[in-house]
């Protein structure tokens, strides 16, 4: 065996932290739920059109919201710089 061998300590290579994990998770429930709310509108009978029940508030506005929010916190958490590098 030879002594003279120098120890190299062992680093991760882990492309991402804990932490941008846990903001993925995050922003994939976010659209997760953004998506849920825009599906739907299914209607009993099909030759009825319920006008107020598919441009709903919810699903114009709020779920587009959710869904484009959702997408920045997954920019967010790849560009995340961790803290063990």
């Amino acid at each position: 065996m030879n002594k003279d061998k120098k120890q190299v300590p062992s680093t991760s290579n882990q492309l991402f932290g804990k932490e941008n994990y846990l903001w993925m998770l995050i922003g994939l429930a976010v659209l997760a739920l953004g998506f849920f709310l825009m599906a739907g509108g299914k209607s009993s009978n099909p030759k009825v059109f319920n006008d107020a029940e598919v441009y709903s508030t919810t699903r114009i506005t709020i779920a587009p919201m959710l869904i484009i929010a959702g997408f920045i916190i997954e920019i967010f958490a790849i560009m995340k710089k961790s803290k063990t590098n």
